[in-house]
């Protein structure tokens, strides 16, 4: 019966999101104060439907209800609880209902925290939040139902497909949902403002907290599923240029750039164009990254859909959204003032020029991975973009963004001068130029160039630090003074430095990790040893293990550093019985920010396990890099000018202008 409801649920709340489209956009035409108002009451309403269906969908799921094809293609009697549940989104009817799901959030909560919002800008944001979820919800009633019923049952289901087995893919869609569905509140701003022809600073301060937090979202998703990737594939690489793990790169570079613009169009009423065109993009992209997983276009072990007709209907939606936002952009782009004017170099124009090199990247990753796609479509040809591509243009167009990164905060607003933000960064080269030297003399092997792209690392971290102290006066002022000024720094400059200071990290990471890594593959037997670096591996014993839903082969490795005891690590495979499939466990040994990483294949007849260990200097900084940039988004957030609402120079401009009459 739950079944039932849940879908009866779902299609009230397609109803309702119909409600949503309709009524507050007749009402913002008539100006009609009361059709205006109902956005709000029917966004919750929407809210709840959705969330009654969801939580219906989870407790089928929970009890293991194998009278629904969707608990009986995804799920099993012994999977553990917390499986499960996350088997809710684990598969593509329910990945879809957690899309509507958080976006039926988002909307609520533009009727919660939007109470300084003109009422008929929030009822226009709110009728485009209503055709999105009313698209989606259509979607999901009339080609991916996830409560249609199975007659006869059978007795157990099918299991969740095995590597989605994982705590990390508990939280990693999500996080990567908030993310990508939060940016429809940046486009739905976009849209109402075109509509209402109201484009101003106010405008921006509304949208960015909003386009922040899908931000901050979108970082941990990217981050949370790169370390599953890292561990669970057993392949031992963080990033592989999927085109999926793409279609969350794109949106969050053009988010990035967003979120840049917005700040120049709140502090000098600029960029309008650019902002606007920039909230279209990011939601765009994210709904190609929704076609790319859904549509059966992609063999992927991220991808969910294989079915072209559900493809054909989220290419309809996301033609239709991408199109016609795209339009009403180009039909109002002629309206749009240019607003306060700056020379190129100040920090607006360092802010155009971190757009341009973020815009460009989104490009190149966009052609890589849609180009195949394409020429199969047309020709028939199979083609494969891969690492070498990407490196090189991805990487070449992010050096300069990341070289320039420190010099944008040390410049003025309006005009600024670049030699004095040289001067001021003058420690933090001299200090970039020994880390870059020590590390040369240190190390041997790798590229020739990594230890410059050691000290440019070093250089943005330092350089983010170098504003805060800046900005504190160190070295000019007295400690007390100092710790004042720091204790009066706006906690968005904060989030800045440190959301700055962590592409810093991540980027040292990822530079030490391709550059010294040290792998052997080796065929072992019982005794056997494994020299990697310093330290070698000795395969003791193989185990068979049994966990709720596998049996397991489980090799334990010691590890000597220099002679010395260091340990064990343990590397399995595991063998689903329900889905005849298996999956390898690799080994984790951190040490410091480096970590040792061992994955075993199959057991050969003659008792030799095939071995992959590699030892990754820092690799973790990758991971933590990404979480320090999240903190700064959250810190950048908590700002109280990004809560209080909008300034109005307006209405303070008229106040002064009636004070002399009085």
């Amino acid at each position: 019966m739950i079944a039932e409801i849940g879908q009866y649920a779902l299609a009230l709340a397609f109803a309702l999101a119909l409600a949503q489209v309709i009524l507050p956009a007749w009402g913002a035409a008539r100006g009609d104060a009361v059709l205006m108002g109902s956005a709000g009451p029917i966004a919750l309403a929407l809210f709840g439907f959705v969330a009654f269906a969801f939580g219906a969908l989870v407790q089928l799921y929970v009890t293991s209800d194998f009278t629904v094809v969707n608990v009986v293609e995804n799920s099993h009697s012994q999977m553990p609880l917390v499986y499960r549940v996350t088997s809710t989104w684990g598969n593509h009817e329910g990945s879809m209902l957690l899309w509507v799901f958080v976006l039926a959030i988002f909307g609520a909560l533009v009727v919660v925290f939007g109470a300084n919002l003109p009422d008929r800008l929030k009822a226009l944001v709110l009728s485009v939040q209503g055709a999105v979820a009313a698209a989606f919800l259509s979607f999901i009633l009339f080609t991916s139902n996830p409560f249609a019923r199975i007659v006869p049952p059978p007795a157990e289901g099918r299991s969740l497909n095995p590597i989605l087995q994982d705590p990390g893919l508990a939280i990693h869609p999500p996080l990567l949902y908030l993310g990508y569905v939060g940016l429809s509140i940046s486009f739905s701003f976009a849209i109402a403002a075109l509509i209402e022809g109201r484009i101003d600073a106010a405008w921006a301060r509304w949208v960015r907290p909003w386009t922040l937090a899908a931000w901050v979202f979108l970082t941990l998703g990217i981050a949370v599923g790169s370390y599953w990737a890292y561990y669970e594939l057993g392949w031992g690489g963080w990033w592989f240029w999927d085109p999926v793990e793409n279609a969350s790169l794109m949106p969050w570079l053009a988010a990035t750039a967003l979120l840049h613009s917005a700040v120049v169009m709140e502090k000098r009423d600029a960029l309008k164009v650019w902002t606007i065109l920039l909230a279209i993009l990011a939601f765009s992209l994210s709904l190609v990254g929704t076609f790319l997983v859904r549509s059966g276009v992609l063999t992927s072990v991220h991808a969910f859909a294989t079915d072209p007709a559900r493809g054909v209907f989220i290419l309809g939606i996301l033609t239709f959204f991408i199109a016609g936002g795209l339009a009403l952009f180009a039909f109002r782009a002629s309206e749009l003032k240019q607003g306060g004017l700056f020379a190129p170099i100040s920090r607006e124009g360092a802010l155009v020029f971190n757009n341009l090199f973020l815009t460009a990247a989104t490009a190149a990753v966009l052609v890589g991975t849609l180009y195949p796609l394409a020429l199969e479509a047309f020709t028939g040809a199979k083609i494969t973009v891969g690492p070498p591509y990407f490196n090189l243009v991805f990487g070449g167009l992010m050096l300069p963004l990341v070289f320039a990164m420190p010099f944008g905060p040390l410049l003025a607003w309006k005009r600024g001068d670049i030699l004095g933000a040289a001067q001021r960064l003058m420690l933090a080269a001299g200090l970039a130029i020994v880390a870059a030297v020590v590390t040369a003399a240190a190390t041997t092997g790798g590229p020739v160039l990594a230890p410059l792209a050691v000290g440019l690392a070093a250089f943005i971290m330092l350089g983010a630090l170098t504003d805060l102290a800046e900005r504190a006066g160190l070295g000019r002022v007295g400690a007390k003074v100092a710790l004042a000024r720091l204790a009066g720094v706006p906690r968005s400059a904060y989030g800045t430095a440190i959301a700055h200071f962590g592409v810093g990290v991540c980027l040292l990471g990822i530079v030490c990790e391709t550059s010294w890594s040290l792998e052997k593959i080796a065929a072992v037997k019982l005794g056997d040893t494994i020299t990697i670096g310093s330290r070698t591996l000795t395969l003791d014993r193989l185990e068979n293990r049994t966990g709720p839903n596998f049996r397991a082969r489980t090799a334990v490795f010691s590890i000597r550093d220099g002679g010395v005891p260091d340990g064990t690590i343990e590397a399995s495979r595991r063998t689903f019985a329900a889905r005849q499939m298996a999956t390898t466990e690799a080994g984790l040994r951190t040490f410091g920010f480096s970590q040792l990483y061992v994955s075993m294949a199959e057991e050969a007849a003659d008792g030799h396990v095939s071995v992959r260990a590699t030892f990754k200097p820092f690799v973790t900084l990758i991971w933590l890099g990404a979480v320090v940039m999240a903190l700064g988004g959250v810190l950048s957030l908590a700002d109280r000018r990004l809560r209080v609402g909008a300034p109005r120079p307006a209405a303070k401009k008229q106040r002064q202008a009636v004070a002399p009459a009085e």
